[in-house]
């Protein structure tokens, strides 16, 4: 396969989209060694290794979009897939290009210096691989990139259908903690990331799992998150802080009658003025933010309060 640009064509600019600087920070320009310690995370490789083989075929045309050092892509190309794996960091447009090359997939991928939002395939595509993916949806770009490709994929081929997206879905959900930030007697409330599936003695979980959106990328993508509920806490403790977590929903294994899913890292959220509260009590949660927004923007927004006191914020 050629394994110049001339295999895509790009859609018009987008005017929403941000600043070169803006993406510069958030979504397709995060540092390389990010992208680099992913190829250790066995958790979301394995995950999408089977959500891959259960949907990619033969002969079948993939898009990966962001495809950082093309791991994914690699993996639909040994499916027997025809894929082009779409990258616009140009050190790792690079690097990717010479990883394929090394693996001696260079006939099945053509890795494509170009931004996923502007992206249109010369033929329908079966199959597209999104991984741009972070906890609640915020840094990254994951929603807008895939509504994006939508679009252009629908005004170039009218009369085919979408193709089938891995992910297939995502849930975001919101819980109330008491989180310790005590770090051999130093005292540091800061955000902090949290492995999915692993035991996590310095947390207590106040309350349920409150889903805050749920959608599948084949139907509408939202792109902004608004949530004002209350929560029920489940036991006294000491609310000091939120936590974020975020499961998708790679594939579904009909045969097996399972959902193949990766979860994100959680993110904890330390509150600027911890809240007493009891078992039973309510407390009110609201937030209000964009898909690919910072973690700070998040904070800022974040909103906590209880029947006895004022709302409180993150730091």
């Amino acid at each position: 396969m050629n394994t110049s640009i001339t295999a895509a064509r790009t859609a018009p600019p987008d005017r929403n989209a941000c600043s070169q600087s803006d993406e510069q920070m958030l979504g397709q320009y995060i540092p390389l060694l990010y992208h680099y310690n992913m190829l250790q995370d066995e958790d979301r490789v394995n995950a999408f290794a089977r959500a891959i083989e259960r949907i990619v075929r033969p002969a079948m045309n993939v898009v990966e979009l962001g495809g950082g050092t093309g791991i994914l892509s690699s993996l639909a190309a040994r499916r027997g897939a025809q894929v082009i794996c779409v990258e616009r960091n140009p050190q790792l447009f690079n690097i990717a290009d010479q990883l394929i090359r090394r693996n001696g997939l260079q006939d099945s991928v053509t890795v494509v210096h170009a931004d996923a939002t502007r992206f249109v395939p010369e033929k329908p595509v079966g199959a597209v691989i999104c991984e741009m993916l972070h906890v609640g949806l915020l840094r990254e770009r994951q929603a807008s990139v895939i509504a994006a490709f939508k679009r252009n994929h629908r005004r170039r081929f009218p009369k085919s259908p979408l193709p089938i997206f891995i992910p297939e879905a995502t849930v975001l959900m919101i819980q109330l903690v008491e989180q310790s930030f005590n770090f051999a007697g130093y005292e540091a409330p800061v955000p902090m990331f949290q492995a999915p599936r692993s035991i996590q003695p310095r947390t207590i979980e106040l309350s349920e799992l409150i889903p805050y959106a749920n959608f599948g990328y084949a139907h509408t993508i939202p792109q902004c998150f608004k949530f004002d509920e209350e929560l029920t806490t489940r036991q006294d403790g000491y609310l000091n802080a939120v936590r974020l977590l975020t499961q998708n929903v790679l594939a579904i294994d009909e045969v097996n009658e399972e959902a193949i899913t990766w979860a994100n890292q959680h993110l904890v959220l330390p509150l600027q003025t911890p809240l007493e509260v009891a078992s039973g009590q309510t407390v009110r949660v609201c937030f209000n933010y964009t898909e690919g927004s910072s973690v700070e923007t998040f904070e800022e927004s974040l909103r906590v309060s209880s029947n006895s006191s004022p709302f409180q914020t993150s730091n």
